[in-house]
């Protein structure tokens, strides 16, 4: 693993991520992707708030 500046550690799975969320994504338009993102975005808001 190596050091980044900001004390974080670079594990090497970014990569893995990012293609595996494209997949999941599928063929589907970006004005449609984002409402499952806003929505996505809002369930960690009210989740956060009512811990």
């Amino acid at each position: 693993m190596t050091k980044i500046p900001n004390n974080t550690t670079d594990v090497g799975f970014e990569k893995e991520l990012w293609n595996a969320a494209d997949i999941l994504r599928g063929n589907i338009d970006a004005s449609e992707y984002k409402h499952v993102i806003l929505g996505l975005i809002f369930l960690k808001c009210v989740s956060d708030y009512f811990e």
